[in-house]
């Protein structure tokens, strides 16, 4: 049996079913994810040799020596005809298992994605600072991300460098001029390719991911010369982004971290996708904080807990809380109420908002 032939076979048939993540493990039949929903696949069970040599196959040569070294590595891989993907293949007790997250060939539209662009252009014009997406794997952050740049892309005149392992969206220069630097493939690693974008005389950054204390430093320079810089987080709400951010710190440094986060971060876009009530499909439902002047001095001063009240009531700059897009889309018949609570981080002040109750401006 050709491991790629077979691997082939089950990709088309996740992206004929319009499937976003297809997940296989040695030994068992491969599962693809519809609409947030893991489904088996009907088939047999893929032989624990076909998996491994699907990867000794799809792996690009100078990503060998990691995957012997760490047992696990992302790369992209194409499939003729059928479409790129964001590989992540890893070894768990003794034997091999990949996942794979479905790239579409073009970056997405605010539209096609069912977003509400009004908020994301407003800070997609930011001309400096640090913007962070974020939210939990599989929430959507690279789609929202590379739909605000492919927004620029189509308005603006920017130089874009963008740092990714592995790359996902490719971009074609339209107002905009791309560079797309992968790790492993145009770079050695991605400290160096942080350290290095500097020099390459971009007006927008993009970083895949804040991953670290030296990521986030070089990301604050060069938001404080002039730069914007793009970026995700693996966190679920603004007040855990604000944590995780200052983890990278040791306590000594915190204070000196809360003034350049305040005078760098531009704000924070966190994310969850919610089954649509009707007709398959997810809505998106953001938290956002958009950094003015109450929110520097808030963040300077180390007040989160306030924070946290200022998105719940909301403001002229644009922040607010996951509980009122979750209101909105709940009063629209897009979601239903269940869902609406089942992904609310804080579902009795929901509950409360639905009877009509809701905290005074």
């Amino acid at each position: 049996m050709d491991p790629v032939e077979i691997f082939r076979e089950v990709l088309k048939l996740a992206v004929e079913n319009n499937a976003s993540d297809v997940v296989i493990k040695s030994n068992k039949p491969a599962h693809i994810r519809i609409s947030g929903r893991l489904k088996p696949v009907d088939m047999d069970a893929i032989p624990g040799e076909i998996v491994e040599g699907f990867v000794d196959e799809s792996l690009p040569r100078n990503f060998h020596a990691m995957w012997e070294r760490d047992g696990q590595v992302d790369y992209a891989y194409s499939a003729e005809d059928i479409g790129r993907f964001r590989v992540n293949a890893f070894h768990q007790r003794g034997t091999v298992s990949v996942v794979f997250r479905y790239i579409k060939s073009r970056p997405p539209t605010f539209e096609e994605l069912n977003l509400d662009p009004a908020p994301l252009i407003r800070l997609a014009q930011s001309k400096d600072g640090i913007l962070l997406n974020c939210g939990a794997t599989g929430a959507g952050k690279s789609s929202t991300t590379a739909a605000m740049l492919n927004w620029i892309n189509q308005n603006l005149d920017r130089h874009i460098v963008t740092v990714e392992d592995p790359i996902e969206y490719t971009f074609t220069d339209d107002k905009s001029v791309f560079e797309q630097r992968e790790v492993g493939i145009d770079v050695p690693d991605f400290p160096l390719a942080v350290r290095a974008v500097l020099r390459q005389n971009p007006d927008i950054i993009f970083i895949g991911e804040m991953r670290d204390k030296e990521t986030f430093e070089t990301a604050i320079s060069a938001a404080e010369t002039g730069h914007l810089v793009f970026s995700t987080m693996h966190a679920a709400t603004v007040a855990q982004s604000l944590t995780r951010l200052f983890e990278f710190f040791p306590p000594d440094q915190i204070v000196q971290a809360r003034r350049a986060v305040s005078g760098s971060l531009r704000g924070f876009i966190c994310q969850r996708l919610i089954p649509a009530l009707e007709g398959g499909g997810r809505y998106a439902a953001f938290e956002i904080l958009v950094a003015d002047v109450t929110v520097r001095n808030l963040l300077l001063e180390g007040q989160f807990d306030k924070i946290q009240q200022l998105l719940e009531v909301g403001d002229e700059a644009g922040s607010k809380s996951f509980n009122k897009d979750l209101y909105n889309l709940i009063k629209s018949a897009k979601i239903s109420k269940a869902d609406g609570l089942r992904f609310s981080p804080n579902p009795a002040a929901l509950e409360m908002n639905l009877k009509g109750i809701f905290i005074k401006q």
